[in-house]
């Protein structure tokens, strides 16, 4: 099982050093603050490490990347300005490498393979639109899945993404017939209790900014009866 180094408010934190905090994210915690005026997951780890190092006044936390609010796993920050940069880099050149896991109901055409398509995204609804062709203000997006479990009524993929497009492996797999658990806006009946979609960011591998040692990071999946028949 992977290590939760800290486990507070709510909050698993699992690595920690004077440079980077990494954190499990819970549905519904956003990543940044945005117009909805909910407290995002950057504020709850700043008190965290007020609390803990007993800091006077603001604390630094640079936001490297985000998930989208309805799924979890692990998130990256910075916590000095001087690894900020560094880290945006590694993101900016994709030498960051992120690793999904998600429960889709219907079976893909095949037990591995990659998907291309060119998406748009529409401000208005927040929702992006997958094409076989490019079209204007369309964006190519590459995604690798393979079938790593079969459930009795849904399939575990592993997602290994190329690019990092607005919604990408939602629509993308909705395309194929594949919507993701839980994921009304692409395409599943049904929601899940708690307002999740069944999307799991599970491991990051990259290089310390400063350490400059390699590191692989796993985040334990949700703590519900499905995500839990999923662990290998």
């Amino acid at each position: 099982m992977p290590k939760v180094l800290s486990s507070k408010n709510n909050l698993q934190v699992l690595y920690e050093d004077n440079h980077i905090i990494v954190v499990n994210k819970r549905a519904g915690d956003i990543v940044q603050g945005d117009k909805t005026g909910d407290k995002p997951l950057s504020e709850v780890v700043k008190s965290y490490l007020k609390d803990k190092y007993n800091k006077q006044g603001n604390v630094y936390l640079g936001v490297v990347h985000r998930l989208d609010r309805p799924t979890t796993g692990i998130v990256l920050f910075s916590k000095t300005s001087k690894a900020l940069p560094r880290l945006n880099k590694l993101f900016a050149e994709k030498t960051a490498k992120k690793t999904y896991w998600t429960l889709v109901k219907n079976q893909p055409p095949k037990t591995s393979g990659t998907l291309v398509h060119w998406l748009k995204k529409n401000p208005k609804n927040n929702k992006s639109t997958a094409y076989i062709k490019a079209v204007e203000g369309s964006k190519k997006a590459i995604l690798h899945y393979k079938i790593i479990k079969t459930l009795d009524n849904f399939y575990l993929l592993e997602i290994d993404l190329e690019t990092g497009r607005h919604h990408q492996i939602r629509v993308q797999l909705s395309s194929i017939g594949c919507p993701i658990k839980g994921d009304l806006k692409y395409g599943f009946n049904r929601s899940n209790k708690d307002a999740s979609i069944s999307l799991h960011a599970r491991t990051l591998c990259f290089t310390h900014p400063v350490k400059k040692e390699d590191l692989k990071l796993t985040a334990p999946l949700p703590k519900d009866v499905l995500w839990q028949a999923c662990n290998l």
